[in-house]
């Protein structure tokens, strides 16, 4: 059992259109559910809006990973938690779990982003006031968070 991390997203139901042929939820869903789950917390929470976008920055993705420990299968429900893990002068690192009904852990996300200079299209520094928000929503988030397995992604601590 596991505890949720702290940013958490309502749950969702597998589909019938999520299953494959092997009748449990397919692979390419898994990421499309970390992807859209973690959404709101990186727009609404860490300000990565549109107007963000418009001032001539944002952030690609550098590297994922998934690792799926249990299935979901057709009508099983998924509850869905994120955290914002550490994040440096140029890159953040993003931990997601998808947990089923019994708080047992079913899948495991890392991604790592870059912050992007879209007219370079380059990793740049993130602003001071950008980066002290980015650490002070990790450092808060990290005191509520219970990690109980393995982190295979990492990037450097601020001071590197």
């Amino acid at each position: 059992m596991m505890k949720n991390l702290p940013y958490k997203h309502k749950s969702i139901v597998v589909t019938k259109d999520m299953c494959d042929l092997n009748g449990h939820m397919n692979v390419n869903y898994y990421y499309k559910l970390f992807d859209s789950c973690y959404t709101a917390f990186y727009i609404e929470e860490l300000g990565f809006d549109k107007a963000y976008v418009e001032s001539g920055f944002s952030t690609f993705t550098l590297e994922d990973s998934i690792r799926y420990l249990k299935e979901f299968k057709l009508n099983d429900e998924i509850f869905p938690s994120f955290i914002l893990f550490k994040a440096n002068k140029k890159l953040m690192h993003f931990l997601g779990v998808l947990q089923n009904k019994d708080a047992k852990l079913a899948a495991i996300f890392e991604t790592v982003l870059g912050h992007i200079d879209l007219k370079k299209r380059k990793v740049v520094n993130f602003s001071e006031e950008k980066i002290n928000h980015l650490q002070k929503i990790s450092s808060n988030q990290h005191r509520l968070a219970e990690i109980s397995f393995d982190i295979k992604l990492s990037i450097k601590d601020l001071n590197d």
